[in-house]
Protein backbone atom coordinates (compact mmCIF):
# COMPACT_ATOMS: atom_id res chain seq x y z
CA UNK A 1 0.00 0.00 0.00
CA UNK A 2 1.48 3.22 -0.83
CA UNK A 3 2.34 5.63 1.76
CA UNK A 4 -0.41 8.37 2.23
CA UNK A 5 1.09 10.53 5.14
CA UNK A 6 1.37 13.51 2.76
CA UNK A 7 -2.33 13.14 2.12
CA UNK A 8 -2.97 12.45 5.98
CA UNK A 9 -1.25 15.64 6.84
CA UNK A 10 -3.31 17.89 4.43
CA UNK A 11 -6.73 16.06 5.02
CA UNK A 12 -6.27 15.80 8.87
CA UNK A 13 -3.94 18.18 10.25
CA UNK A 14 -5.93 20.14 13.49
CA UNK A 15 -8.10 23.21 12.61
CA UNK A 16 -6.87 26.04 14.40
CA UNK A 17 -9.25 26.97 17.36
CA UNK A 18 -11.28 23.97 17.02
CA UNK A 19 -8.97 21.09 18.61
CA UNK A 20 -9.55 19.09 21.64
CA UNK A 21 -6.66 16.95 23.65
CA UNK A 22 -8.35 13.77 24.59
CA UNK A 23 -6.84 12.12 27.42
CA UNK A 24 -8.04 8.34 26.89
CA UNK A 25 -8.59 6.25 30.18
CA UNK A 26 -5.13 7.23 32.25
CA UNK A 27 -6.99 5.96 35.50
CA UNK A 28 -5.42 4.17 38.87
CA UNK A 29 -6.70 1.13 37.73
CA UNK A 30 -4.53 0.88 34.79
CA UNK A 31 -1.45 3.02 36.15
CA UNK A 32 -1.25 2.46 40.10
CA UNK A 33 1.45 0.31 40.87
CA UNK A 34 0.37 -3.56 41.66
CA UNK A 35 -2.96 -3.13 40.30
CA UNK A 36 -4.47 -6.12 38.29
CA UNK A 37 -4.69 -4.75 35.27
CA UNK A 38 -1.02 -2.55 35.63
CA UNK A 39 0.00 -0.96 32.64
CA UNK A 40 3.48 0.07 33.58
CA UNK A 41 4.36 1.94 30.23
CA UNK A 42 1.71 4.48 30.75
CA UNK A 43 2.79 5.78 33.69
CA UNK A 44 5.97 6.83 31.45
CA UNK A 45 3.57 8.86 29.26
CA UNK A 46 2.35 10.79 31.68
CA UNK A 47 4.97 13.81 31.57
CA UNK A 48 3.98 14.17 27.50
CA UNK A 49 0.63 14.31 28.62
CA UNK A 50 0.78 16.96 31.46
CA UNK A 51 2.81 18.91 28.84
CA UNK A 52 -0.04 19.15 26.10
CA UNK A 53 -2.60 19.84 28.98
CA UNK A 54 -0.12 22.67 29.87
CA UNK A 55 -0.78 23.88 25.88
CA UNK A 56 -4.42 23.05 25.44
CA UNK A 57 -4.92 24.96 28.37
CA UNK A 58 -2.93 27.96 28.25
CA UNK A 59 -4.85 28.13 24.45
CA UNK A 60 -8.00 27.43 25.89
CA UNK A 61 -8.77 25.04 23.99
CA UNK A 62 -11.01 21.97 24.90
CA UNK A 63 -9.83 19.54 26.68
CA UNK A 64 -11.45 15.94 27.74
CA UNK A 65 -10.75 12.90 29.56
CA UNK A 66 -12.28 9.63 29.39
CA UNK A 67 -12.54 6.86 32.07
CA UNK A 68 -13.83 3.61 31.87
CA UNK A 69 -15.84 2.82 34.61
CA UNK A 70 -17.50 -1.06 35.15
CA UNK A 71 -20.73 -1.37 37.60
CA UNK A 72 -22.77 -4.86 38.73
CA UNK A 73 -25.77 -2.67 37.90
CA UNK A 74 -24.59 -2.84 34.05
CA UNK A 75 -22.56 -6.08 33.97
CA UNK A 76 -21.60 -5.20 30.29
CA UNK A 77 -19.88 -7.84 28.14
CA UNK A 78 -16.35 -6.51 29.49
CA UNK A 79 -16.61 -7.74 32.79
CA UNK A 80 -17.17 -11.38 31.63
CA UNK A 81 -13.75 -11.08 29.53
CA UNK A 82 -11.85 -9.10 31.82
CA UNK A 83 -13.03 -10.33 35.02
CA UNK A 84 -10.55 -8.36 36.72
CA UNK A 85 -13.06 -5.16 36.46
CA UNK A 86 -15.89 -7.09 38.68
CA UNK A 87 -15.57 -6.56 42.13
CA UNK A 88 -13.78 -8.15 44.63
CA UNK A 89 -15.05 -10.08 47.73
CA UNK A 90 -13.52 -8.82 50.94
CA UNK A 91 -10.31 -10.65 51.78
CA UNK A 92 -10.11 -12.76 48.52
CA UNK A 93 -6.88 -12.12 46.39
CA UNK A 94 -6.59 -10.03 43.80
CA UNK A 95 -4.66 -9.70 39.99
CA UNK A 96 -4.84 -10.72 36.60
CA UNK A 97 -7.71 -13.21 35.80
CA UNK A 98 -9.47 -12.51 39.55
CA UNK A 99 -12.31 -9.82 40.45
CA UNK A 100 -10.21 -7.09 41.43
CA UNK A 101 -12.59 -4.17 41.49
CA UNK A 102 -10.68 -2.74 38.96
CA UNK A 103 -12.12 0.67 37.49
CA UNK A 104 -14.97 -0.28 39.75
CA UNK A 105 -17.70 2.62 39.73
CA UNK A 106 -17.24 4.33 43.34
CA UNK A 107 -13.70 3.45 44.14
CA UNK A 108 -10.70 5.38 43.61
CA UNK A 109 -9.61 2.94 41.09
CA UNK A 110 -11.84 4.59 38.26
CA UNK A 111 -10.40 8.04 39.07
CA UNK A 112 -8.22 9.39 36.61
CA UNK A 113 -4.46 9.46 38.02
CA UNK A 114 -4.01 12.86 40.48
CA UNK A 115 -1.06 13.98 38.03
CA UNK A 116 -3.58 14.49 34.96
CA UNK A 117 -6.33 15.94 37.09
CA UNK A 118 -9.20 17.52 35.24
CA UNK A 119 -9.78 21.11 35.95
CA UNK A 120 -13.37 23.02 36.36
CA UNK A 121 -15.08 23.06 33.36
CA UNK A 122 -13.26 20.50 31.24
CA UNK A 123 -15.17 17.41 30.04
CA UNK A 124 -14.97 14.59 31.77
CA UNK A 125 -16.35 11.05 29.90
CA UNK A 126 -17.45 8.06 31.98
CA UNK A 127 -18.05 4.72 29.47
CA UNK A 128 -19.03 1.38 30.16
CA UNK A 129 -16.84 0.32 26.64
CA UNK A 130 -13.39 0.75 24.90
CA UNK A 131 -15.37 3.64 22.56
CA UNK A 132 -15.55 6.89 24.20
CA UNK A 133 -18.44 7.70 21.83
CA UNK A 134 -20.80 4.93 22.33
CA UNK A 135 -23.17 5.69 24.48
CA UNK A 136 -22.11 8.88 26.32
CA UNK A 137 -22.01 12.78 25.68
CA UNK A 138 -18.87 13.18 23.84
CA UNK A 139 -20.04 13.73 20.19
CA UNK A 140 -22.67 15.96 21.42
CA UNK A 141 -20.63 18.20 23.48
CA UNK A 142 -17.68 18.27 21.20
CA UNK A 143 -20.01 19.32 18.68
CA UNK A 144 -21.50 21.78 21.20
CA UNK A 145 -17.76 23.51 21.37
CA UNK A 146 -17.42 23.59 17.61
CA UNK A 147 -14.94 21.10 17.74
CA UNK A 148 -13.78 19.04 14.40
CA UNK A 149 -10.15 18.10 15.35
CA UNK A 150 -9.12 15.96 18.32
CA UNK A 151 -5.35 15.07 19.34
CA UNK A 152 -5.44 11.60 21.00
CA UNK A 153 -3.12 10.77 24.17
CA UNK A 154 -3.67 7.72 26.61
CA UNK A 155 -4.15 3.72 27.10
CA UNK A 156 -4.56 1.73 26.06
CA UNK A 157 -3.08 2.07 22.63
CA UNK A 158 -4.63 -0.89 20.61
CA UNK A 159 -7.64 -1.09 22.42
CA UNK A 160 -9.39 1.90 24.22
CA UNK A 161 -7.54 4.91 22.34
CA UNK A 162 -7.76 2.61 18.91
CA UNK A 163 -11.48 2.16 19.25
CA UNK A 164 -12.21 5.96 20.46
CA UNK A 165 -9.39 7.26 17.26
CA UNK A 166 -11.98 4.64 14.81
CA UNK A 167 -15.06 6.04 16.19
CA UNK A 168 -14.34 9.57 15.80
CA UNK A 169 -13.32 9.16 11.97
CA UNK A 170 -16.27 7.85 11.54
CA UNK A 171 -17.94 10.86 13.21
CA UNK A 172 -15.85 13.09 10.91
CA UNK A 173 -13.36 14.34 13.31
CA UNK A 174 -10.07 15.15 11.96
CA UNK A 175 -7.73 13.12 14.39
CA UNK A 176 -4.40 12.86 15.07
CA UNK A 177 -2.50 10.38 17.95
CA UNK A 178 0.81 10.89 19.84
CA UNK A 179 3.06 8.60 19.42
CA UNK A 180 5.13 9.32 22.40
CA UNK A 181 1.66 10.30 24.29
CA UNK A 182 -0.12 6.86 24.19
CA UNK A 183 0.88 3.50 25.74
CA UNK A 184 0.45 -0.31 25.65
CA UNK A 185 1.40 -3.26 27.99
CA UNK A 186 3.70 -4.82 24.46
CA UNK A 187 6.02 -2.75 22.30
CA UNK A 188 4.98 -5.18 19.43
CA UNK A 189 1.51 -3.82 20.03
CA UNK A 190 2.43 -0.02 20.18
CA UNK A 191 4.00 -0.57 16.78
CA UNK A 192 0.92 -2.38 14.75
CA UNK A 193 -1.45 -0.38 16.72
CA UNK A 194 0.30 3.02 15.69
CA UNK A 195 1.03 1.72 12.22
CA UNK A 196 -2.71 0.52 11.65
CA UNK A 197 -3.87 4.29 13.21
CA UNK A 198 -1.51 5.98 10.78
CA UNK A 199 -2.74 3.84 7.65
CA UNK A 200 -6.37 4.71 8.12
CA UNK A 201 -7.79 6.49 10.57
CA UNK A 202 -5.52 9.35 11.19
CA UNK A 203 -1.89 11.31 11.89
CA UNK A 204 0.49 9.90 13.91
CA UNK A 205 3.23 12.15 15.17
CA UNK A 206 5.15 13.18 18.28
CA UNK A 207 4.27 15.95 21.04
CA UNK A 208 6.35 18.00 20.45
CA UNK A 209 4.94 18.45 16.95
CA UNK A 210 1.82 19.08 18.00
CA UNK A 211 2.55 21.41 20.83
CA UNK A 212 4.84 23.57 17.89
CA UNK A 213 1.59 23.67 16.17
CA UNK A 214 -1.10 24.36 18.56
CA UNK A 215 1.44 27.25 20.12
CA UNK A 216 1.68 29.15 16.69
CA UNK A 217 -2.18 29.52 16.64
CA UNK A 218 -3.82 32.82 17.83
CA UNK A 219 -6.59 31.83 20.08
CA UNK A 220 -8.92 33.63 22.19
Amino acid sequence: MADRGETFERVLTPEPGRTALVVVDMQRGFLDVGEAMEVPPAREIVPVIQSLLSVFRAKRLPVVFTEFVYSEAVPVLIGSLHPEHRPAPPGAPRGFGLPSSSCLEGTASAETVPDLASRPGEIVVRKRGYDAFSGTFLDGALRARNVTSLVVTGTMTDICVLATVTAALHREYRVTVVEDGVATLWPELQRAALDIIGRAYGRVVTAKEVADQISRWSCP
